[in-house]
């Protein structure tokens, strides 16, 4: 069986829920998770944003603006006055729901509590247009299966027990429709996966039924090699490594979420990315194995500071770097990128919002340079220490550009730069024209 996730924007009015339709109905078996159509959630959350403030008439009048563009969308969706009259109960049962949290104390577990209908609305939508058309389809709430621990982490051994026990009370269904994002937590409280959204529940519920493959369709045709708004001559990458996707992720190519295909990669599931606007498209596959020899992509990461701590008094000193990873975990900040030197360290976060106070911290040990607008630029491939001749080629490629850090040797799977954010577009095109564009893609000589 298969898990196919379709987000927002592939739902995201009458037309492409019918499109939807038509290309989960191909006679297979499977799972369909599905994300609240698109500006629903933002929707809920300036709802929610009213509530907090006490101001339950700016609530109603976002309730009500919502709530007339779904009943549009019901009289697009549905051809028959029966099912139209279904679509249009499903929907006012949910907008009266959301109503009634307008005369009640508003705490952040209303709040989740409101987030989630916009996935419940629009499952409900689909699985009735479905119905309309005459193919055996069944709702499944995600709400009976998807949980978090007390640690916020997805429950695996409990989504795989509840799933497979869902599935199992309803053998007879041809797809199953689920939705995406939403959770209850260790409590039982309305919850939401956080990071990844549908994209992650997707690879848990693969992962719990151990599905053949799971398809994330997007309105982008898979991961490009390059980011086509800044560089010229890009072209999709049709396979990648797991661990290439994540990096590629990372580092700024937001089709996919770095996280959300982990369950999928232990547990040795394909993921196949897809356009909902092409759907002959092939796509991007993301699997267990290496392209060997063969650098894949370039991605860019903005909004980058660059933190150096020099100090004499680190040579040969054990603990140091310990002192300084220790501040930056006690404000909660990750650390992107890293160089040490017998007498410094110097490393890169993309969160600022303690900065003035790590730097504080970190006078305590050294000389401290703060440098702002950087870019971290990455090349994405089978760059194994023994494959003799990608780093020149990518160094190459950056002769002409001033470059802060290097970092490699920490994956075997990325060479980074750390550049300042002017320079960008003229990096990504030089790795592009160098890596891409002049002898085809790229492989080094010792997997030629």
């Amino acid at each position: 069986m298969k898990v196919l996730k379709f987000g927002g924007t592939s739902v995201g009015s009458a037309q492409r829920m019918k499109e939807v339709a038509k290309l989960i109905n191909d006679g297979e078996r499977k799972i369909v998770v599905l994300s609240a159509m698109s500006g629903t959630t933002n929707a809920l959350v300036e709802i929610s944003d009213y509530l907090y403030k006490k101001n339950p008439e700016g609530a109603n009048e976002i309730i009500n603006r919502l709530e007339m563009k779904y009943k549009q969308h019901v009289d697009e969706l549905y051809s028959t006055a029966e099912y139209r009259q279904k679509g249009l109960e499903h929907v006012l049962a949910h907008f009266n729901y959301i109503r009634s949290f307008t005369k009640d104390l508003f705490t952040l577990f209303e709040e989740k509590v409101i987030l989630a209908q916009g996935e419940l609305i629009s499952t409900g939508m689909v699985n009735l247009y479905l119905q309309e058309c005459g193919v055996n389809s069944l709702l499944l709430p995600a709400l009976d299966f998807m949980r978090t621990d007390k640690n916020g982490e997805p429950d695996l051994a409990y989504i795989k027990e509840k799933l497979n026990t869902c599935l199992e009370q309803h053998p007879g269904a041809d797809i199953y429709i689920t939705q995406g994002f939403i959770c209850r937590n260790a409590y039982g409280e309305v919850d939401n996966l956080q990071r990844g959204g549908s994209d992650y529940t997707a690879s848990l519920v693969g992962a719990a039924i151990g599905a053949s493959e799971i398809q994330i369709w997007t309105d982008i045709d898979g991961m490009h090699n390059n980011d086509p708004r800044v560089v010229d001559k890009t072209s999709p990458v049709r396979q990648l490594h797991f661990e290439e996707a994540a990096e590629l992720a990372y580092f700024g190519a937001k089709i996919l979420h770095p996280t959300c295909i982990q369950p999928a990669k232990y547990a040795n599931i394909p993921v196949r990315l897809l356009n909902t606007m092409d759907p002959t498209a092939p796509g991007t596959w993301i699997c267990n194995e290496t392209e060997k020899g063969r650098i894949k992509a370039v991605a860019a990461k903005d909004n980058i500071t660059a933190i150096k701590i020099k100090s004499s008094r680190m040579l040969l000193a054990y603990g140091f770097l310990r002192k300084v990873f220790e501040i930056f975990e006690s404000y909660q900040t990750a650390i992107d990128m890293i160089c040490t030197s017998e007498v410094g360290v110097s490393v890169t976060v993309d969160n600022v919002k303690y900065l003035n106070e790590i730097v504080d911290d970190l006078k305590k040990y050294g000389t401290v340079t703060v440098d702002r607008d950087m870019c971290i630029v990455c090349v994405v491939g089978d760059l194994d220490w023994e494959n003799v001749g990608f780093e020149a080629r990518a160094l190459d490629a950056m002769h002409d550009i001033p470059v802060r850090m290097i970092s490699y040797g920490g994956s075997n799977y990325n060479i980074s730069f750390l550049i300042r954010e002017s320079d960008k577009k003229r990096a990504l095109q030089s790795l592009s024209d160098t890596l891409f564009n002049s002898r085809g893609q790229y492989k080094s000589e010792g997997n030629s």
